[in-house]
């Protein structure tokens, strides 16, 4: 019973560490065909879908860095009355 346990957990570990979006180059070909002959696209909308599909980027889109907002000056504090 122990082993199927350690077993298993081995197996839950490799398995959700392993990128669930990771697709080959051929297979995007594929799936971007397949996209393409779905709507019916000849000649040049044809290449310009392709050439979108296969750029697209499954990783999610990285967002730029935000800038830093300037601190507010303090204001001046009074200076004590003498």
């Amino acid at each position: 019973m122990i082993r199927f346990a350690v077993a298993f957990g081995c197996l839950a570990a490799v398995v959700t560490s392993a990128p669930a979006l990771a697709v080959t180059a051929k297979e995007k070909m594929e799936t971007c065909k397949f996209g393409a002959d779905d709507q019916n696209l000849e000649a040049a909308a044809r290449k310009s879908f392709m050439t979108k599909c296969m750029a697209h980027s499954d990783a999610p889109a990285k967002k730029p860095a935000a800038k830093p907002k300037p601190a507010a000056a303090a204001p001046a504090a009074a200076a004590p009355a003498q």
